[in-house]
């Protein structure tokens, strides 16, 4: 750092944080660095590997502007520190080992802009060692090297099990903004040893930041098991991301956020996907929703949908999810299912026409809900499937729709277009107002709305419906990462957004809707748990459904998933690269991830005993997902099981499988294929929408009765990709998942 350290570790602390003994230990170590083992220039900066107090630190700095330090080992007196030749696309490696074993440090960088350090510490214990409470890893550096010297703001930290990231500016010195990301899936090993998880352990109070180790708690310790002397565990696998510049306002620190998380997944060693056969999924569901009694009961001489196996009373935003998945199908097979008709044809009993809307219950709910009750987000969520079933040209969605609408907007409006959790249907009188883990309404709701308002537009040319989406999205400006409430809702903002600025050419709308995708993925699982019954599936970026939920839902899943495809088909080449490649990289593991919440995917005891009360049970041998999967191994299923997102099915199935015209095979594509063109009788040329340098799965899947061919799959430039795997009814490519490809067989 240009500002050369203090001599004397007795400083007075700053007015602007106060001081604990951790932070006033590290403070005097930095004062006080050994000479530096390493250094090298990074872009703008400079770092130093050095030794200080009972540390190894990583010192990042900008020549007058500042730092940041990394504690990346633990010494004790008298350890030895070697530096080691570096290993391919290292930049330093060194080895401590002395009294209580040996650490291994690593240093690698980031091919990607902004640019990005990767400080990987593995610990190898001398003798069987127990870990107490430890503590934070990260300090932004003022003059001197003075973490009271320096000022700033955080703006997120980790929420419960999700990412362990951490984004925060650095005002004075003006260092600049960054992201510090812990990748606990490399820490696995470590949680199993120790029996912890890493919740909520990413953050920390200015200026005292970063990692705090999960360790048993202090009396648990006679009981831990001590870490086992000679294995290897890796303790801390820090990305630092760094930007120089401060963004300009909440969006602009969007998008710089999903700049810097998109260069931290790049560093990422990613889990591997696997092809999930969702048609046979969803015919199996089609036929459990026809002839299993759990999945609906008959009310008005109509057939109505089982929220969950058995349980609870049919509702307006249960019936037209799977309404409108079905819709899907029959558009992708050719045919309307005939269930199509039979759930939609019991929807005009939920419409009340002397309020003008769709009502959450049908007129004969039993005694036990209070019928005129509505969560926000149900009002609105029934409209958006009936608006994508009348841009279809169903008469009665348009119906439905059209003569709900000026009761959406009155809520609306009777809100500020700030919505609480539960409100009465008749007066609009609150009756849940916030949730109680933050004291938030259903802070996204106006990004369903907005998106409704776009489909009236569409389908009238009002401009009235325009300006309701633009308010509504216009209200939410400020919430910045807050603006989470329930991930589906989020995803259909971003959407939403996107669309507005299509339409209005105001860069504003762009610019928010990263704000509601920061937001998003803030909420989602950025590693592969291993933690008890979590190895039995898959969570890898899986987003927790609710805000302050410690689960990941089917529903939100599949629904996200939809709300994307549209964000992505509206975007085009202005739309930022890490925003792209996040959102593609989201659906691509969510035709993986989704496969685990059916039961059958998973052992029998791997899957809770009893439901929520009143949530009916869990069958095995229906295709119905259950609601709820836990990075932290819990049992699966402890919510239900969720006949409303069945609907994941036919979403994903239609979305992922493409039918050839006269070839032998179905393709499979885990990325959205945004063209598509047959430019010879056995040639077809497709374009992928993924994110730059990420990998696609294509499939080629043989039809029944059809030999698959000989496959020749390459770019517009000519590179030929081998076949990843060769199997007798389906061939494996792993291609770019940005870009053209062509597809020749014989």
């Amino acid at each position: 750092m240009s500002s050369p350290a203090s001599s004397s570790d007795n400083r007075p602390a700053s007015d602007a944080a106060t001081a604990t003994p951790s932070l006033l230990v590290a403070r005097a170590a930095l004062s006080k660095l050994d000479e530096p083992l390493a250094r090298f220039a990074f872009g703008d900066y400079e770092v130093e590997i050095a030794t200080g107090g009972d540390a190894l630190w990583v010192v990042i700095a900008r020549p007058g502007l500042g730092g940041v330090a990394h504690r990346a080992a633990i010494l004790a007196p008298g350890d030895d520190i070697e530096v080691l030749k570096p290993r391919d696309r290292e930049l330093v490696r060194l080895k401590s080992h002395g009294a209580i074993g040996r650490y291994d440090v690593v240093i690698a960088a980031g091919m990607t802009a902004p640019v990005a350090l990767r400080i990987t510490s593995r610990f190898t214990p001398r003798v069987p060692i127990l870990i107490p409470q430890q503590p934070r890893d990260l300090f932004p550096l003022g003059s001197g090297r003075d973490p009271l010297a320096a000022k700033g703001k955080v703006t997120a930290v980790q929420r419960g099990l999700n990412a362990g990231l951490l984004y925060f500016e650095m005002e004075d010195p003006s260092f600049g903004n960054i992201l510090y990301f812990q990748n606990f899936t490399a820490l696995g090993d470590y949680f199993e040893a120790t029996g912890t998880r890493p919740d909520a352990v990413v953050g920390g109070v200015w200026p005292e930041l970063g990692l705090a180790l999960p360790t048993p708690a202090p009396g648990d310790l006679a009981d831990a098991q001590p870490l086992e002397p000679g294995k290897a565990l890796t303790l801390s696998d820090a990305i630092v991301v760094l930007r120089p510049d401060a963004p300009r306002d909440e969006r602009d620190s969007a998008r710089q956020f999903l700049q810097m998380l998109g260069a931290a997944y790049r560093m990422v060693d990613l889990p591997p996907t696997e092809y999930r056969d969702w048609i046979a999924r969803a015919k199996a569901t089609l036929r459990d929703l026809d002839r299993a009694p759990e999945a609906t009961i008959r009310h008005y001489g109509h057939r109505y949908i089982h929220p969950y196996t058995a349980a609870e009373y049919p509702d307006a935003m249960v019936q037209m999810s799977i309404v409108q998945a079905l819709h899907d199908w029959g558009k992708w097979q050719g045919a309307a299912h005939p269930l199509e008709r039979a759930f939609f044809s019991g929807m005009g009993r939920f419409f009340d026409a002397g309020l003008g809307t769709i009502r959450r219950y049908l007129p004969n709910v039993g005694d036990d809900k209070d019928a005129n009750a509505v969560d926000s987000w149900y009002l609105y969520h029934p409209l958006l499937n009936l608006g994508r079933l009348a841009l279809d040209g169903d008469k009665k969605a348009r119906r439905w729709l059209l003569g709900s609408l000026d009761y959406a907007i009155a809520a609306a409006h009777h809100f500020g277009y700030k919505w609480p959790i539960v409100f009465c249907l008749t007066d609009f009188s609150v009756i849940t107002e916030t949730a109680g883990a933050d004291g938030r309404g259903q802070t996204d709701v106006g990004g369903v709305y907005a998106w409704v308002m776009l489909q009236a537009f569409e389908l009238t040319g009002e401009k009235r419906f325009l300006d309701e989406a633009r308010a509504a999205i216009d209200a939410a400006i400020g919430l910045g990462f807050d603006i989470n409430y329930q991930a589906n809702l989020t995803a259909w903002g971003a959407a939403a957004c996107m669309r507005l600025w299509r339409i209005t050419n105001r860069q504003v709308y762009l610019d928010q809707s990263y704000v509601y995708l920061a937001s998003f993925f803030h909420h989602c699982e950025i590693w592969e748990s291993r933690i008890a019954l979590a190895r039995h599936y898959r969570n890898f970026l899986g987003a927790t459904c609710l805000q302050d939920a410690p689960y990941m839902a089917v529903y939100e899943c599949f629904d996200s998933f939809a709300a994307f495809e549209h964000y992505l088909a509206d975007s085009g080449p202005d739309l930022e690269p890490a925003a792209r490649m996040l959102i593609a990289e989201y659906c691509k593991y969510a035709l993986d991830r989704a496969w685990y919440y059916y039961p059958d995917a998973l052992p029998a005891d791997a899957i809770a005993k009893e439901q929520r009360p009143g949530n009916g049970h869990v069958d095995r041998t229906l295709a119905f997902p259950l609601e709820d999967l836990y990075p932290d191994g819990q049992p699966a299923g402890q919510v239900g099981q969720e006949i409303y997102g069945a609907g994941a099915a036919f979403i994903f199935a239609t979305r992922s499988f493409h039918n050839v015209e006269g070839a032998p095979f179905r393709l499979y594509c885990d990325h959205f294929i945004r063209a598509s063109e047959r430019t010879g009788e056995r040639t077809l040329t497709l374009t992928l929408d993924g994110g730059e340098a990420c990998t696609a799965n294509l499939c080629f899947i043989r039809l029944p009765r059809r030999k698959l061919p000989r496959l020749r799959v390459g770019s517009v430039d000519g590179d030929m990709f081998r076949a990843h795997a060769e199997l007798e009814d389906r061939g494996e490519f792993r291609v770019p998942a940005n870009g053209r490809l062509v597809i020749n067989w014989r």
